[in-house]
């Protein structure tokens, strides 16, 4: 059986106020290509398909164009789950009706685990989507206690485990955070202080994992236990990454063979450094000149109107930083390592700054659950 696995489409994303729904177009097409081209038996998209719980309209029909090409035209089954960005009551509208035409949306989490099966010419593969789900609402569903994502998914995993059996394969779908992943600024965390953290040793026993939630393609533990990446980059953090959807193809054992399929953006993602007079000289022989960029001036002197200067030669500067001239500052500098912390680490720094004392064990912690209670209505 032959799996195509991506995720974190966040259609309807804006960077720097910027719409990316064109470059998520092209990059959507290219994934449709490769299903018809490789014959690719089920799509799996592990999370975070749309960039908020309220998509745009723009974003809804994008995703319905998507969909009717891949099960309607094709004719591939499409198994879509829903990660901390989607709204999961609204993506799984209408799921039971739609999984007759092949389109398996999986919104709220289960309270049973239900399997989609999918027939391969070597047999059956059982599908097992865990849509994102703190602790908190693995409690509510399930009744148990747990109080960290690790046991979370520990419990749901197990639950997994017992439901499918020891023989038949099984490729389960979850949008987590596992222990030791390459992270980017572009990821919303899913809760504070590292207690979002699972460990990539749960999933060790199924045929194929396949995750969502970091933007950067990579695996851990083990090949099988592995990430697609996003299919874009939605940060200048991610301008080293090479954006790609991930085949994996199953033997009848079950064993995995896996490749990644590199996808070409319609605008890459860079960085740019230097003086202005240097860039702009530069820029006139650049043939990726329309690149989305960050740009840095070493420049120690103020500059009227430096954007629109720019912009002249590279339309697409979409972030500008002057480190030369703040750098002239009595004793001012920017510190990136320090803006990049979490709301909790520079929460406690400010907190040393008033009070001249660290925060102690218990104030920390009601800062934490805060912060974590915001995260998850901004969700």
């Amino acid at each position: 059986m032959r799996i195509l696995h991506t995720s974190d489409w966040h259609l309807g994303r804006q960077f720097h106020n910027v719409s990316l729904l064109d470059d998520q177009r092209l990059a959507l097409e290219q994934i449709i290509g490769i299903i018809g081209s490789r014959q690719i038996d089920v799509v799996v998209v592990a999370g975070d398909i749309y960039d908020r719980s309220v998509p745009p309209a723009q974003a809804v029909e994008l995703l319905d164009a998507t969909v009717h090409r891949i099960c309607d035209e094709l004719q591939v089954p499409l198994i879509l789950l829903a990660g901390n960005h989607d709204g999961p009551q609204r993506l799984g509208f209408a799921s039971r009706q739609l999984s007759g035409a092949g389109l398996h949306m999986v919104g709220p989490l289960w309270s049973v685990p239900q399997p989609i099966l999918i027939k391969g010419d070597d047999g059956e593969v059982a599908f097992y989507p865990i849509p994102y789900a703190d602790p908190a609402t693995v409690r509510h569903v399930h009744g148990v206690e747990v109080s960290s994502h690790e046991e979370a998914m520990a419990y749901l995993l197990d639950q997994v485990l017992q439901d499918n059996g020891p023989t038949r394969p099984c490729v389960v779908i979850a949008h987590c955070f596992l222990a030791g992943g390459e992270v980017s600024e572009s990821e919303r965390p899913l809760s504070i202080g590292g207690a979002d953290q699972v460990s990539p040793e749960h999933f060790r026993p199924f045929s194929y994992a396949a995750l969502g939630h970091l933007h950067g393609p990579q695996f851990r533990g083990a090949p099988h236990i592995r990430y697609s990446g996003s299919p874009l980059k939605y940060s200048f953090s991610e301008e080293r990454q090479r954006k790609s959807v991930t085949l994996v193809e199953l033997d009848a054992e079950g064993k995995a063979a896996i490749e990644q399929i590199p996808l070409q953006p319609r605008h890459n993602m860079r960085t740019l450094e230097g003086s202005l007079d240097a860039l702009l000289a530069a820029g006139k022989d650049d043939p990726h000149r329309d690149d989305y960029l960050l740009v840095r001036l070493t420049d120690t002197h103020a500059i009227l109107d430096v954007m629109s200067k720019l912009r002249e030669i590279y339309p697409n500067v979409l972030h500008l930083e002057r480190p030369g001239l703040m750098a002239r500052g009595d004793g001012l500098e920017v510190n990136c390592d320090r803006l990049k912390k979490g709301e909790l680490a520079m929460f406690e720094d400010f907190f040393v700054q008033v009070t001249g004392d660290p925060l102690s064990p218990e104030q920390r912690q009601i800062i934490a659950d805060t912060l974590d209670d915001l995260h998850r209505q901004e969700s």
